[in-house]
């Protein structure tokens, strides 16, 4: 572990960003360029006190799970990212691992997103960031672990999972993970974690070995569709989705049409989302 060097690095990224940057408001004049220390520490999920010891070169070697929370609060990139896991004394993440590193551009494009619900997914449907519209909507996904980080996954291992889609349009939604599955299989490869995800629902769906053997392929992410909220019931929906370049990411966005009953619920959503967002507060 290289003190100095991760010390250095930090501030300096910390000093680059500034409060829009991460979706922060500006507030009052600032004395000092960029984010404050404090705010990092926020966004990492992280106690201030830890953080500001990590830039005064005296904190404990931080974790992979604590270098990836800030990696993604200072929005580094991919090769900016395996430095800091590397003058912290760790090997750079693995390919399982940096697939689920945010996309800055995605998170940027996410930060400015407050009034809509709002999700990163991977090609494998494991929720890497939503805004706190999205906690409202589909509540928070951040507590899976293994497989079941994956949608489709639990979408054919979990009944739950199909609540929030009325009763009429769950085949289709059925056709659209496996399709999904099938685009980053054939991208990823046989031995790949889209791999393992397709040997393991072979074994526990009937359902999903069906459909596989159909060979449907899409990214099947924009569309109109209705979503059943257990409080607010259904709600019509626009789903709109932007890609990262290598087409491994890809951000959600649920709008509805003004003066409509669906932005109206969305309306509501928003106060709802508050209210659960103040009764258990948690950073992104």
């Amino acid at each position: 572990m290289d003190r100095r060097a991760l010390a250095d690095f930090l501030r300096r990224r910390r000093e680059a960003l500034q409060p829009e940057d991460v979706g922060l408001p500006a507030g009052a004049r600032r004395r000092a360029p960029g984010l404050r220390r404090e705010e990092v520490a926020a966004l990492a999920a992280m106690s201030a006190d830890y953080y500001t010891r990590l830039e005064q070169q005296r904190g404990p070697q931080p974790s992979g799970q604590m270098l990836a929370s800030l990696a993604r609060a200072l929005r580094l990139t991919g090769d900016e990212r395996d430095y800091l896991f590397q003058i912290a004394g760790h090997n750079p993440p693995v390919s399982v691992v940096a697939a689920t590193h945010v996309a800055p551009a995605l998170l940027r494009v996410l930060d400015r997103l407050d009034d809509t619900p709002a999700l990163i997914l991977s090609n494998l449907g494991e929720t890497l960031v939503q805004n706190r519209m999205a906690d409202a909507l589909f509540g928070d996904k951040s507590g899976h672990t293994g497989l079941a980080r994956s949608e489709i996954y639990r979408w054919f291992t979990d009944p739950a999972e199909r609540l929030r889609y009325p009763d009429n349009d769950r085949d289709r939604q059925s056709r659209a993970q496996v399709a999904n599955l099938r685009a980053a299989y054939g991208s990823m490869g046989p031995r790949s974690r889209a791999g393992e995800l397709v040997r393991a629902l072979q074994k526990a769906s009937a359902e999903f070995a069906e459909l596989w053997d159909r060979h449907e392929v899409a990214k099947r992410f924009a569309d109109h569709k209705t979503l059943i909220h257990p409080e607010l019931g259904p709600i019509e929906l626009d789903c709109q989705v932007l890609f990262t370049e290598d087409q491994s990411q890809a951000l959600l966005v649920l709008t509805a049409p003004p003066r409509t009953e669906g932005y109206e619920k969305l309306r509501l959503l928003a106060v709802v989302g508050q209210e659960h967002f103040a009764a258990s507060p948690r950073s992104r």
